[in-house]
């Protein structure tokens, strides 16, 4: 007799700076692997698994991410009560945002609709050492109104085969890319922060493994003059051979929004 199953959409917050990236990894320290061991507390001899809405790099952060619960037999009964529940037993870095019933038909990975990841960085000065989880602290001098441009070159449907990491034969680098801007911070503010720092968004359906990071590493290398607005125009056509080189710290990282289609 095959058993029910109930499923749940749940959103989550995350500081990444002590996690090996979100997927599970033998001797590593995941926000996944966190969830789970949460949940093998609070869901003592029940039937479960989890699915995430992406992956993301060790360090990086999320002020809005999410994943899927798969729960057999029975069903929350109480959302507000489990959701206090989890969070009660998460370690600080980690908090449940909320907890939704969801379709049997809905995907997380295939309705997913739009992803926005910030890049915060800073530069010029050393920054305090408590904002390092947070910013990336780039000690040259950037020209930011260049960067400025060179963001927007991004923007469009474009072949991102450049901006990966060790890429498979069958991978598919021609990626959309919604919005792609330079702006001064307002995502987070702290008194040990720089008095300015940065913030690139960047929006699409999807990304390929570091391509957000190899984006904000090129705009570091054209800040710096180690790179020209054509080389990064030539970067994104088809067939071409240049080569990124710099990819950002993971730490400046962060997944900012996440929206889903309608199953």
């Amino acid at each position: 007799m095959q058993r029910k199953k109930y499923y749940y959409l749940i959103k989550v917050q995350f500081l990444g700076f002590r996690y090996s990236g979100w997927q599970k990894q033998p001797g590593q320290k995941t926000i996944e692997g966190m969830l789970l061991k949460t949940l093998k507390f609070i869901l003592p001899d029940r039937k479960y698994k989890i699915l995430g809405a992406g992956r993301t790099d060790a360090k990086v952060s999320a002020l809005d991410a999410a994943f899927e619960l798969f729960l057999e037999e029975e069903p929350i009964s109480n959302h507000e009560e489990f959701l206090t529940l989890f969070n009660r037993n998460l370690p600080p870095d980690i908090r449940i945002l909320s907890i939704d019933r969801a379709e049997g038909k809905f995907n997380i990975i295939q309705h997913s609709k739009s992803k926005e990841y910030v890049y915060l960085f800073s530069y010029g000065q050393k920054n305090h050492p408590f904002s390092a989880p947070y910013l990336a602290n780039i000690i040259d001098d950037l020209d930011i109104e260049l960067m400025q441009r060179g963001a927007k070159l991004f923007e469009g449907t474009h072949n991102f085969i450049s901006y990966t990491a060790r890429p498979q034969g069958n991978i598919k680098s021609v990626r959309t890319i919604t919005s792609c801007k330079l702006i001064v911070n307002e995502i987070l503010k702290a008194n040990f922060f720089p008095e300015i720092s940065y913030a690139l968004h960047v929006e699409g359906a999807g990304f390929m493994r570091y391509q957000v990071r190899m984006i904000m590493g090129a705009l570091i290398q054209l800040g710096k003059g180690e790179l020209f607005l054509e080389n990064i125009e030539a970067s994104l056509k088809e067939n071409n051979n240049v080569k990124i080189s710099f990819v950002a710290p993971g730490s400046g990282l962060l997944l900012n929004n996440l929206e889903f289609n309608p199953s």
